[in-house]
């Protein structure tokens, strides 16, 4: 599995950052290629992307939650895949919040796009529309503030 890491500080509270990435279901606002996300219970997700074109689909479950701290998940189905967030106090008005996400490539489009560095551009992207998102509203579109171990 290949990994990429990126980290971005935005300029609101640990806790309202982390309470808005809680929000899954309002990634395609600000991640690109993601078409849909939806929540099917506490744990599991279902996610509608076009990577490199090309529509993909992907259960995902959530292995561990802690509040203000992290969110870890890998893909029960479809498209192979595995990530952490994780949130960083900066100061009582910021947050560091550091995406590492591992994906297996599949076919010569997508392993064309990782020599081309196409996935760190694209998480770079969705890091900086996330800290666009979140600044611009000052305030979580709402949270899930439980425990997942």
């Amino acid at each position: 599995m290949e990994y990429v890491e990126k980290s971005i500080e935005v300029d609101v509270p640990v806790r309202t950052a982390y309470n808005q990435w809680t929000q899954f279901e309002s990634f395609p606002q600000f991640m690109d290629g993601v078409e849909e996300v939806r929540q099917i219970d506490d744990k599991n997700l279902f996610w509608r992307a076009k990577v490199m074109g090309v529509e993909k689909g992907w259960n995902a479950e959530i292995v561990e939650q802690v509040p203000d701290k992290r969110i870890a998940w890998h893909s029960t189905s479809g498209t192979d895949n595995a990530g952490i967030v994780t949130f960083d106090t900066l100061s009582p008005t910021s947050t560091k919040l550091t995406l590492r996400l591992g994906y297996e490539p599949e076919g010569a489009m997508e392993n064309l796009g990782k020599a081309l560095g196409s996935l760190e551009r694209a998480i770079e992207g969705d890091l900086k529309r996330f800290k666009k998102f979140i600044e611009g509203r000052r305030v979580e579109t709402g949270a899930w503030r439980e425990e997942i171990h």
